[in-house]
């Protein structure tokens, strides 16, 4: 079966048989090697997340609460103040792994409510809400993604042509994917679509991950190289572009991806609408804008050294390596979430989804 079915059996973030442990599959070994990994300990969590072994806003997420969960079970405290007390230490901790991704604080933070709106039960009785809370990360993922897929969908027709950035399919979520969902639904209906997948340097997600995903997937994937999305936008074979996100501040503004935004100024130039796909859980109305969006720097290595038998580049040059770049709103054609698609001014579109709907009060 192809990766999509087994994205849908939802093995690739799991907890253990068990219970007691984070099952994930290693994504820094695909695609030449398919392995899984078993995390026991908060260290082993913080490792797999800033090692991107797992990857992709809401996986980290889904890792987040499984793992939350997981360590809330090494605790042996029945004291409540002391057992909030260490499992808060141990949010905070994992917080660290990955900045950027505003999932990986959400899960925490949901979990930790769990906790604090529990005060009054005994510690073992808090244990079973917080393995609930978890599932239900999981399972509101694979909704959300259906329904971002069939919104996304709604875009793009049969024979189109999509250029896409990193990595926001399955292995990324939890089933279909974002960016990826619409392609993966889409054919799935019997329709035909030809993707143009960006190796995106330096971690080559693209190359690794997406062109891999969607060859199992059965649809026709192309690979490039960064610096080649322009041409294949110039040759008219880009219908739209489809890019996954880390966080979206409140006036639209994007963190994606390093390279994110040099496709969106290219889509631009060329009149190819940009579309960028996530859940709501993705967006951060306490951020007012990009410039409020912490940007993760990596290991100078990963440039010089990674993915090469020989350094590329003499000890002494210096680098310069964010993992993520930010995508100014002006170029984003829509933000489409599970809630619908959110069109400028995104001060209103994205503010307007966070408002009770009275037939559901």
């Amino acid at each position: 079966m192809g990766l999509a079915g087994e994205s849908t059996n939802m093995d690739h973030v799991r907890l253990s048989d068990d219970g007691k442990y984070v099952v994930i599959l290693d994504q820094s070994k695909l695609p030449s090697e398919t392995e899984y990994r078993t995390l026991k300990s908060a260290e082993d969590i913080y490792e797999a997340i800033f090692r991107l072994r797992v990857r992709g806003a809401p996986a980290i997420g889904i890792c987040a609460g499984y793992g939350m969960y997981c360590l809330a079970q090494t605790i042996h405290e029945e004291d409540y103040e002391t057992f909030k007390s260490r499992f808060v230490e141990y949010g905070d901790y994992l917080n660290g792994s990955r900045p950027t991704a505003v999932n990986l604080s959400w899960a925490i933070k949901r979990m930790t409510a769990v906790v604090e709106g529990n005060s009054h039960k005994p510690v073992k009785d808090i244990l079973p809400l917080l393995e609930r809370e978890c599932r239900a990360i999981h399972q509101e993922d694979i909704r959300m993604c259906r329904a971002i897929s069939e919104f996304g969908l709604s875009l793009i027709k049969d024979g189109d042509g999509i250029l896409t950035h990193c990595n926001a399919g399955p292995l990324a979520t939890s089933r279909y994917g974002t960016a990826l969902g619409p392609l993966i639904l889409g054919k799935e209906r019997g329709m035909e679509f030809h993707v143009f997948a960006d190796e995106t340097r330096p971690l080559l997600q693209g190359a690794r991950l997406t062109a891999y995903e969607l060859v199992k997937a059965g649809i026709d994937v192309t690979l490039i190289c960064d610096n080649m999305a322009g041409t294949v936008m110039k040759n008219g074979w880009v219908s739209a572009c489809f890019v996954g996100c880390d966080r979206v501040a409140a006036n639209g503004d994007t963190a994606n991806k390093i390279g994110t935004s040099v496709v969106a100024v290219l889509a631009k130039y060329y009149g190819i609408p940009f579309y960028v796909l996530g859940p709501t859980s993705t967006i951060d109305m306490e951020c007012a804008s990009g410039e409020d969006i912490e940007i993760e720097e990596r290991d100078p290595d990963e440039i010089k050294k990674m993915f090469y038998q020989k350094p590329m580049a003499l000890e002494e040059v210096k680098c310069y390596n964010p993992a993520f770049d930010v995508t100014d709103h002006s170029l984003i054609s829509g933000i489409i979430t599970e809630k619908g698609i959110c069109r400028p001014p995104y001060e209103d579109s994205l503010k307007a989804l966070f408002i009770p709907d009275p037939h559901q009060l």
